[in-house]
C-alpha cells in the first residue's frame, strides 16, 4: 500500500497542516522529477504524504 495508514491514524496533528503540506511536497516533487522506484508515476500526491508521514521529509509553519 502506498499510503502508511497506521501512520496516518497514529498523527494527532491538524490534519490542514498535513494536506498542506502534502501538497507543497507534490508540487516540489512534480518540479523535480522525483519518483521512488516501483511506483507509478501519476501517484504524486500520495508519494508526498507517505514522504511525510514517515519523516522521510520535514516541514515547518512559517508565521
Amino acid at each position: 500500500m502506498l499510503i502508511p495508514l497506521d501512520k496516518l491514524l497514529e498523527r494527532n496533528k491538524n490534519i490542514y497542516e498535513l494536506t498542506c503540506a502534502s501538497i507543497k511536497r507534490a508540487s516540489q516533487l512534480t518540479l523535480t522529477g522525483e519518483r521512488e522506484t516501483g511506483i507509478d508515476e501519476s501517484k504524486v500526491v500520495p508519494m508526498a504524504l507517505k514522504q511525510i508521514l514517515i519523516e522521510k521529509v520535514e516541514y515547518r509553519r512559517e508565521e
